[in-house]
């Protein structure tokens, strides 16, 4: 990842709605959720929603697919690695004792072993 990239995927989640949208998202992999349900259970418009989901595609954060008459949105996991990982490449000038609290709190977050790939 470049920093051009990471500028796009972090310009993309300063926005409370697209924020929240994408860690529903986050939250519901690897179903994914359908965009009607993603702006009732935000309680957002469907065109606004719309329009948030098209930054966070653009952004590789997102993506949909089509299922019948509904698009199915998921969180792109591999993008979010990768702007972590970009976040955190040259973590405390190489001294990895520093970094280990941060990668400690973040293990909690996938209880389950194969449940995220960040």
């Amino acid at each position: 990842m470049d920093e051009l990239n990471a500028l796009a995927a972090l310009g993309a989640l300063s926005q409370a709605t697209r924020l929240q949208s994408f860690r529903l998202l986050v939250s519901r992999e690897p179903d994914g959720v359908a965009a009607g349900e993603l702006a009732r259970l935000l309680d957002v418009p469907q065109n606004t929603l719309s329009t948030h989901l098209s930054i966070l595609a653009h952004a590789g954060l997102v993506r949909g697919e089509r299922h019948s008459r509904s698009i199915v949105y998921r969180a792109d996991l591999a993008r979010l690695r990768d702007v972590v990982l970009f976040l955190l490449k040259d973590c405390c000038g190489g001294r990895a004792e520093l970094c280990a609290p941060l990668i400690a709190d973040l293990v909690p977050s996938c209880p389950q072993k194969d449940s995220c790939d960040v």
